[in-house]
């Protein structure tokens, strides 16, 4: 019985002494396998270790013929020939169990005999591995657990969990290369790699393989699913279709995730949801032979949010917000009297912030907003809203926002769609510039200032000042250029000019248009960088 081709019992009934063999079970239809020890007092292993579904399994052993033992003259009969002597002869049974488990025979001193595996699946087709060795004490082919064989949840974040383990023996004191497997998952622990290989290619490609008693390759395995252990199949990997004509279609992707990690004992997982519960399994893996072991799996729910404080909006007066980036901020606005109509303006300083408002629960409202816009609900008695901001993914947000129930109550001023300001290059000189921008029908107050920069300032550098809620008062007065009163009934002709002038030649300016309203906010226009000529 000297085994030299172990790739040819890929699907053979007789399992190699020394070697893992991966297989599969159609749902009740079971299988037998046969191991062969040919002396008496011979130590024995034998790991079943089931991966997508449970499996009953019993081990057995019927006494060889005399002419096959050991003691006997001649030449061993065929195993075959063995098999077919004591094919109807039950043989003692030495071991059984059923669950999904990765369980163990183990025996010192094993008489000699032929020994018979039978594994059945009753809840589905499923696939499983197998390894009988007769010298257990010098393959230890699977890396041996520590004496505390559980993961500890060292740290835990609202989407961060940091996980410690003890290292196995077979690293640490045999010196054999070991690396440790991390899976995440927020089902259920998982007893072997094999169940997490299979749940990751879990396809439903069991279902379309050929029933027993068909005729197939056992190159065809890929089709099920299965790894193959020879490097023909790792060239074809999983086929799209075999001879069976049938196509696989693929599940949407699992939620679950494996990590290697080298020989590290620590790791943090991180990208969590917050508030979510986890399942953490870790397997120490023998990169010779890629077996591997489970240690005792563990679960940690993720730290909640940090509960918003909800800002009270007081009626008609202007409430200043910060959002840091992607964050949310919750406002109430519970007026104080019986209205019809109530109304809220905004004033977004940066970019453009997301606003929702809920009446009493009720989604009334639900906008992007960038500058500043108002809107206007209708009212209801003894009404309660809910005002949510989202800030913007590109940074930090700033705004300003004003609820009120009083009608003609406006903090900010009206502002047109365009707040651009205009140059006109053929009106500049070396000593001053000409613009233009556009107002509404509403008398409102401007305000414009004017800053010398670096002939290298960019757009950046603009953009990065543009906050419209920083007014008049932050600025120098010796910036300031003028301030008038303006306004048009005709909208299309709401347009004004101003000339700017005692500048300096060939030099940059940057230029702010505020509009300031009748509660004394302002809004700035967005900045105009001009440049004088050099030579006139």
């Amino acid at each position: 019985m000297q085994i030299r081709d172990k790739a040819f019992f890929h699907d053979s009934s007789v399992i190699p002494d020394g070697a893992e063999i991966s297989s599969y079970l159609f749902r009740d239809t079971p299988k037998r396998y046969f191991f062969v020890v040919e002396e008496d007092n011979t130590p024995l292993a034998v790991t079943v270790t089931p991966c997508d579904a449970p499996l009953e399994w019993k081990l057995s052993v019927q006494e060889l013929p005399e002419e096959a033992s050991g003691e006997g003259s001649g030449d061993p009969e065929p195993l075959e020939q063995q098999k077919q002597q004591i094919t109807n002869e039950e043989g003692t049974e030495l071991f059984s169990y059923k669950g999904n488990d990765v369980e163990y025979f183990v025996s010192s001193s094993s008489p000699s005999g032929l020994y018979q595996l039978d594994l059945l699946s009753t809840e589905k087709d499923t696939h499983f591995k197998v390894y009988a060795t007769t010298t257990p004490e010098s393959d230890q082919p699977y890396p041996e657990l520590p004496y505390d064989p559980r993961i500890d949840v060292t740290s835990l974040g609202r989407t961060t969990v940091t996980l410690a383990w003890k290292p196995s023996p077979t690293a640490s004191l045999l010196r054999q290369p070991i690396q440790y497997c991390i899976v995440i998952n927020k089902e259920h622990n998982f007893k072997s790699l094999c169940a997490v290989e299979a749940k990751l290619s879990s396809d439903d490609a069991f279902m379309m393989a050929p029933k027993p008693g068909l005729d197939f390759s056992p190159f065809d395995f890929a089709h099920f699913g299965f790894p193959a252990d020879n490097n023909s199949g790792k060239e074809r990997g999983f086929l799209k279709s075999s001879k069976f004509g049938r196509q696989t279609s693929p599940k949407p992707r699992v939620d679950l995730h494996r990590v290697c990690i080298g020989n590290k004992n620590i790791f943090t997982v991180s990208d969590l949801k917050p508030d979510t519960q986890y399942y953490f399994d870790m397997f120490a893996v023998n990169t010779n032979t890629n077996m591997s072991t489970a240690y005792v799996g563990t679960f940690a729910r993720t730290k909640e949010e940090a509960k918003q404080k909800t800002v009270e909006l007081k009626d008609g007066k202007v409430t200043d917000v910060f959002i840091k980036r992607k964050g949310a901020k919750f406002l109430r606005f519970a007026p104080v009297s019986s209205h019809q109509k109530v109304t809220f303006s905004v004033h977004s300083c940066l970019d453009a912030v997301q606003i929702q408002v809920r009446r009493d629960g009720k989604l009334l409202l639900s906008q992007s907003v960038e500058g500043v816009r108002q809107f206007q609900l209708r009212g209801k008695a003894k009404a309660k809203y809910l005002i949510r901001l989202k800030g913007s993914k590109k940074g930090a947000s700033m705004l300003k926002i004003l609820a009120t129930s009083r009608p003609n109550k406006q903090a900010f001023p009206s502002l047109p769609e365009d707040t651009r300001i205009k140059a006109f290059d053929k009106l500049r000189t070396c000593s001053s510039v000409t613009v233009a921008w556009l107002g509404t029908q509403e008398r409102n107050k401007f305000c414009i200032y004017k800053r010398e920069v670096d002939d290298n300032y960019n757009e950046e550098q603009k953009k990065r000042e543009q906050n419209q809620c920083l007014g008049p008062d932050a600025r120098k007065k010796s910036e300031k250029v003028l301030c008038k009163y303006f306004h048009s009934q005709n909208i299309q002709k709401a347009v004004t000019t101003e000339t700017i002038r005692g500048l300096q030649p060939g030099k940059s300016y940057l230029l702010d248009v505020y509009v300031i309203g009748h509660g004394g906010h302002s809004v700035k226009y967005q900045s105009k960088l001009v440049k004088t000529r050099k030579f006139c």
